[in-house]
């Protein structure tokens, strides 16, 4: 039942318990009352016909109780002192002998012991209720009997009449519980409705404007709302705030349960771990092959932290560090060094490299150098012996030029100041610079630039076609061919410089612009290249916005095409 019927019935029952209890108490109060006074007038009547009967006996005592009875209205009975009825104004003298000996009833013997005697009950003789009242005579007793009807009739009337008012109150009465209820329940209701909106997360309207009690409770109410407002609404910016930040980490974040099972991967993870943004998954055991990463999440489910475990994922490695959470599960971290194993592998080779490169001039040096300090040494050996020292010094030379270009270029030191430049005389005196040792292998040069133009820096664009010429010059066979060819392209330039030497294998065409890399390690040395000359080629090319790639088929030539940007043919 609602709150408004439970109200309603709880009204309704007390207004009705309210009337019966007053009909109940006025039926008895008027009751007891109306005997009372009763019980006084018979007993007067009663005393004034002892009175009158006297020591009366015969026909003048039975004329007399009659003419009083008729004159009273009520039942008179004269009773001698065995209980015998002599008289009495509902039976005739002939009928008096079937009454019933009177010897043993109440009020008889209260009478005869010199007290009023009075008795309410059904008379045998009448068949009817009777208030009976008797006092003694000489002869006996004398008794006034008179009938409840009377009594009945005016407490029945009473009780009509307040059952009458009963019903009316009970009618106003529901009508007033019917508004009272409402009046009350609307606002409680108001609040219910209230509490639930606050409870489905929803901004309620509250009535504030009461002053009693329920306007109390519907302040508190307000205030709980925007307490709690204020709270959600901090709450869910730390939490976007927090995921905001989790999804931009680059550090891989995974959250985990206390079961195993993944409840949160930011992307950076889902990269890492190569998943896809709607695959769902799998439990935190099973994103990782190795068994120290598996160990490591099952101590962190337990308690216990784990940081910096290396861990392959796939192509990448990640150090892993697990976190537990004080109410059960883990975080687990991952940090992507991938990059920095690379360029630590990177940096060792360098200095592999750079150490190997170095150490074998050295050792020429020394060598020739020691022999010469001995003193025995031939004029015409020792010009030998001195011009292979410099020869060494010189790649060495070269070396750390090639070393200080790369490192400069790299790290930003050095920009492009482009500008317009003829392609053709560049070509040209690069060409110059080489054509002594081409001259010798018998090469030749081929040239279709025509009146193309390139914007670029100019010592940048020397030093890369000088470069790629160079390594043509050094790996194409005697009696070789070279071509150098500019080919327009949208918004930029295409240099193509190509060969007929012994070309690249395929496996280490991707990695031929890679520094100190060399496809036959030992023929470059002896040729004399320090294998820096492509690194550098591609770094210069990328710092104009270029790019640099190569073709090569094994037997049948190379050809380096290089892309320059912005340029306009003249």
């Amino acid at each position: 039942m609602r709150l408004p019927g439970k109200l309603f019935a709880s009204y309704v029952v007390l207004v009705a318990a309210s009337t019966t209890t007053l009909v109940i108490a006025s039926d008895r109060s008027l009751r007891s009352r109306l005997m009372r006074e009763a019980t006084a007038e018979v007993t007067r009547e009663t005393a004034l016909l002892a009175r009158a009967v006297g020591g009366l006996r015969g026909p003048a005592l039975d004329s007399l109780v009659r003419a009083l009875g008729r004159a009273t209205g009520r039942r008179l009975t004269v009773i001698d002192t065995t209980g015998v009825v002599i008289a009495d104004t509902d039976f005739p003298t002939d009928q008096l002998a079937t009454l019933e000996n009177h010897a043993s009833r109440p009020e008889f013997r209260e009478a005869l012991a010199g007290r009023t005697g009075t008795d309410l009950r059904h008379s045998v003789s009448t068949g009817r209720w009777e208030l009976k009242v008797a006092m003694r005579i000489p002869a006996g007793a004398v008794r006034v009997s008179t009938p409840l009807p009377q009594v009945d009739a005016v407490v029945s009337d009473a009780q009509n009449a307040v059952l009458l008012g009963g019903l009316f109150a009970l009618a106003v009465g529901v009508l007033l519980a019917l508004g009272f209820a409402r009046s009350v329940a609307r606002p409680l209701l108001r609040l219910r409705d209230s509490a639930q909106a606050i409870a489905r997360g929803e901004r309620p309207a509250v009535d504030t404007r009461g002053r009693d009690e329920v306007g109390d409770l519907a302040r508190a109410l307000r205030s709980i709302d925007e307490n709690l407002s204020g709270r959600m609404d901090d709450l869910e910016r730390e939490r976007s705030e927090t995921a905001a930040l989790v999804a931009s980490m680059v550090e891989g974040v995974i959250a985990v349960d206390a079961g195993g099972a993944v409840t949160t991967l930011n992307p950076a993870s889902r990269r890492l771990l190569r998943l896809g943004a709607g695959t769902a998954p799998p439990s935190a055991l099973e994103l990782f092959r190795q068994r120290p990463a598996h160990e490591a999440v099952e101590r962190a489910l337990r308690g216990t932290e784990t940081a910096g475990l290396e861990v392959e994922l796939d192509e990448r490695t990640a150090l892993l560090s697990a976190h537990p959470l004080p109410g059960g599960g883990a975080v687990l971290v991952l940090h992507d060094v991938t990059g920095q194993k690379h360029l630590e592998n990177v940096r060792r080779d360098f200095v592999a490299n750079v150490s190997h490169e170095l150490k074998t001039p050295l050792t020429v040096i020394r060598g020739y150098a020691e022999t010469l300090a001995g003193g025995d040494v031939p004029p015409e050996v020792r010009r030998d012996f001195l011009d292979k020292v410099l020869a060494n010094a010189r790649r060495m030379q070269q070396l750390v030029d090639d070393l200080l270009d790369l490192s400069r270029i790299e790290s930003g030191a050095w920009s492009p100041r482009p500008e317009r430049l003829a392609l053709a005389p560049l070509v040209q005196d690069v060409w110059s610079t080489l054509k002594p040792r081409a001259d010798a292998a018998r090469l030749t040069l081929t040239t279709r630039i025509g009146e193309a133009t390139l914007f670029a820096d100019p010592e940048a664009a020397r030093q890369v076609v000088l470069n790629v010429l160079d390594n043509s010059v050094r790996y194409t066979p005697d009696g070789g061919h070279i071509t150098v060819a500019a080919v327009a392209e949208p918004g930029a330039l295409r240099l193509d410089i190509s060969d007929t030497g012994v070309g690249i294998p395929g496996e280490h065409l991707p990695r031929i612009f890679e520094r100190f890399y060399r496809v036959d390690p030992a023929r470059s040395r002896e040729l004399g290249g320090t294998g820096l000359g492509l690194a550098i080629v591609k770094h210069l090319v990328e710092a104009h916005g270029g790019r640099v790639e190569a073709t090569s088929s094994l037997g049948a030539g190379t050809t380096i095409r290089i892309h320059f940007p912005e340029v306009a043919s003249s």
